[in-house]
């Protein structure tokens, strides 16, 4: 199974498309993050079932999935994380272009941890320690002085709000957002938590990074003072037994083309109605981890979690079929 890529896609998001029709291919988004490829087979196959021809998942940066699938260009995008990609939403043309169904998932978290071996032994537990120069350089690794926090990769949405916080809680003196391929430099933290070292790195849930660095085990999140958000985001940032992550709690949905899902109502019923509880995405991402990632992998993880949840993916497809 080959992915495609989205060479010719740019261009076209400038211009004003034809919206999808009943009779057109169903195009899924994916933003090429391998830990997201299960929600989207899962969701594609849901479509195929109910008689759409479903295309190979297209391959584009999260900012412009938002826009293709608004032109008509793609018709779903499955990880659209609420409220996250709100600043997205709108520069796609929000409401009137695009729709929000269903909660694919809900429930991820997303925050600043650090090793727990530092944790416990200098009690830092806000992120606004880190304004404490002293403290700062513990997480420095490349020796400037400064903590390098592993960061959020550039343009999935994470990096608004790390680099938003940055200025909000006066930590560009001390701390710097390092940014690249995400799957390329958390090895290299997992590595120092390994060999004892101080880590100071960004990640979200449902990912497998959490099983390998166990938050109260080997890793500890960080919390905030008061939670300072851009883009006009909004949602509760605290969390039981976790404090104030400054990030707001997320629900995963499914976005789609609105011209496409007025003109289909059984896809938008389905859209409604699939779930995928938090916990089965983070036991894919570790097959993954695991070395289960070819796409054909992949594609056997969802099918097979359709398989385990028969009874509740029969209904779907039932209540999507009777939508017409």
């Amino acid at each position: 199974m080959k992915i495609k890529t989205t060479a010719a896609l740019v261009a076209s998001l400038l211009a004003m498309t034809s919206v999808a029709s009943a009779a057109d291919q169903v195009k899924a988004a994916w933003s090429g993050i391998t830990e997201e490829l299960f929600q989207t087979f899962i969701v594609s196959e849901g479509l195929k079932e109910l008689g759409y021809d479903v295309t190979e998942p297209t391959q584009t940066q999260v900012q412009l999935a938002h826009v293709a699938v608004a032109n008509g260009d793609l018709t779903f995008y499955a990880a659209h994380w609420e409220p996250l990609h709100e600043a997205y939403w709108k520069e796609a043309g929000g409401d009137e272009r695009l729709v929000r169904l269903g909660k694919l998932s809900t429930n991820s978290l997303q925050g600043y941890l650090i090793d727990k071996v530092t944790a416990d032994a200098t009690g830092i537990k806000y992120l606004e320690d880190l304004k404490d120069p002293e403290k700062a350089k513990l997480f420095d690794t490349n020796g400037n002085g400064k903590a390098d926090l592993y960061g959020c990769e550039p343009g999935w949405g994470c990096e608004r709000v790390i680099e938003h916080q940055l200025d909000a809680y006066g930590l560009r003196d001390t701390v710097e957002h390092q940014q690249g391929g995400y799957f390329t430099i958390i090895p290299d933290a997992i590595e120092r938590v390994k060999e004892g070292k101080p880590v100071l790195y960004y990640t979200w849930t449902p990912l497998w990074v959490s099983a390998v660095l166990q938050p109260g085990k080997d890793v500890a999140w960080l919390n905030v003072k008061e939670t300072s958000l851009p883009d006009d985001q909004t949602g509760n940032t605290t969390v039981e037994g976790l404090g104030n992550l400054g990030f707001p709690v997320n629900d995963q949905m499914v976005i789609a083309n609105t011209a496409f899902v007025n003109a289909n109502p059984s896809a938008k019923k389905f859209f409604e109605l699939v779930e995928i509880p938090v916990e089965d995405i983070n036991a894919e991402n570790k097959l993954v981890n695991d070395g289960e990632k070819s796409n054909e992998q992949i594609m056997k993880h969802a099918t097979d979690w359709i398989a385990a949840h028969k009874a509740d993916w029969d209904k779907w497809i039932a209540e999507a079929k009777a939508a017409k």
